[in-house]
């Protein structure tokens, strides 16, 4: 069943300063719900620096603002190093404002930011509360260690903060899998407004299949955006220099925020071995992992979706600073039996990875561990907004069923 609400508009935003992410996890969601809901409009807020290089459906548009990069040492710099910080901030929160007015949404939603970046996105929430519209927080799975996490938040109030301006905390993921806010004091109130939506499932689009995608079989490299993969694609590199046997083909997808020197780097010791192929980006990686034997990844948010959506057996090297959120995602997969872990330092001994990497093909699907572990983020908030719209204000909004 298709519903058609005449005129009615969602704004996401997505602080987007490192990797691709959050832009990507907004992405899925808007198109899911536009292809539910005819007549609904979405606009993206996206600090990405390649927001323009995806494809996005009708009625989904995106707003690009000034980009300001996450360094490794956890700490931010705007990326026209000629802009002072506070000025490309004051650039954001301007735009931001500017486009709720404008736009005037029935549903904003937040990603992972509470409060946006450095606090941007506070003023814009207070402005859409005063005028009715329905506030959405949307939370991983996995945010962070529960002592770092909370550190961050009791700096700058944003659990009371949460409470005082969102309607809804959406947590994308199951409560059997992980509590993002476990560790954390969190007030009743709070935790009334929580719904653990589940994972979002991804799809193989029904256009043109990627152009990279290889012939026969092959394991999938992915760093994501790439900004820090430069250890894992070296750690598979040095495994194929030193162990003679490992002689399946790979694919390696080094990830578009990946520096230039390290690519460089690395596709000159990679083009000397005949069974990698490398490339930079790909804007179609459910297709590339979809295809594959295995995959072989840090493991993301939206790449552990995609390894489950796609039942695809998974090694994971999980980034471990300055955030732990792959660190405990990869963690309690292991435990589950979903995914096979190997620990940065771990992965750095070459025969050790050479093993996993040979041993990746035949290892059993997520499926045949998952249980209960279902994809149901996507259709669970289509049914929440199907909801809130049918009894929106009168007149704003009307419902057809087809």
């Amino acid at each position: 069943m298709i519903e058609r609400f005449e005129d009615a508009r969602i704004l996401m935003y997505s602080h987007d300063t490192f990797g691709l992410g959050h832009l990507r996890r907004c992405r899925t969601i808007a198109h899911s719900l536009v292809e539910d809901f005819r007549g609904l409009n979405i606009l993206i807020i996206s600090g990405a620096t390649i927001a323009g290089a995806f494809d996005y459906r009708a009625r989904v548009d995106f707003v690009k603002i000034p980009s300001v990069i996450k360094l490794r040492n956890g700490e931010y710099t705007s990326l026209d190093r000629h802009i002072d910080l506070h000025d490309t901030l004051e650039m954001r929160t301007s735009i931001i404002r500017h486009t709720a007015e404008t736009f005037k949404p029935d549903i904003f939603i937040v990603d992972k930011e509470p409060l946006g970046l450095k606090g941007e996105v506070e003023d814009t929430l207070a402005y859409l509360k005063t005028r009715g519209t329905r506030l959405v927080l949307g939370l991983r799975e996995v945010m962070d260690a529960p002592h770092l996490l909370d550190a961050e938040w009791k700096a700058n109030g944003v659990m009371e903060k949460i409470d005082r301006l969102y309607d809804r905390v959406w947590v994308y993921g199951p409560p059997e899998f992980y509590d993002p806010l476990t560790g954390l004091d969190v007030p009743e109130t709070v935790r009334s407004k929580m719904d653990f939506v589940g994972f979002l499932q991804r799809r193989v689009s029904s256009d043109e299949d990627s152009s990279h995608r290889p012939k026969g079989d092959y394991i999938l490299v992915t760093t994501g955006g790439g900004g820090d993969g430069a250890d894992l694609v070296h750690d598979v590199i040095h495994a194929y220099q030193n162990d003679p046997t490992l002689t399946c083909r790979a694919l390696v997808v080094l990830g578009p925020y990946m520096p230039a020197k390290q690519r460089r780097k690395l596709k000159l010791k990679g083009g000397k071995i005949p069974y990698l192929e490398i490339i930079e980006f790909d804007n179609r990686m459910e297709e590339l992992i979809a295809g594959a034997k295995g995959v072989v990844a840090m493991g993301g948010y939206n790449t552990y979706c995609e390894i489950l959506s796609f039942d695809k057996p998974a090694l994971i090297v999980p980034r471990v600073k300055p955030r732990e959120e792959q660190l405990i995602r990869a963690r309690r997969a292991s435990e589950l039996g979903l995914i096979d872990m190997l620990l940065p330092e771990e992965a750095a001994e070459p025969l050790r990875m050479a093993d996993a990497l040979k041993a990746l093909p035949d290892r059993a699907p997520p499926s045949a561990k998952a249980g209960g572990l279902r994809l149901e983020g996507l259709p669970h908030i289509s049914e929440i907004v199907g909801k809130w719209m049918s009894v929106a204000e009168p007149g704003r909004l009307s419902v057809v069923k087809n």
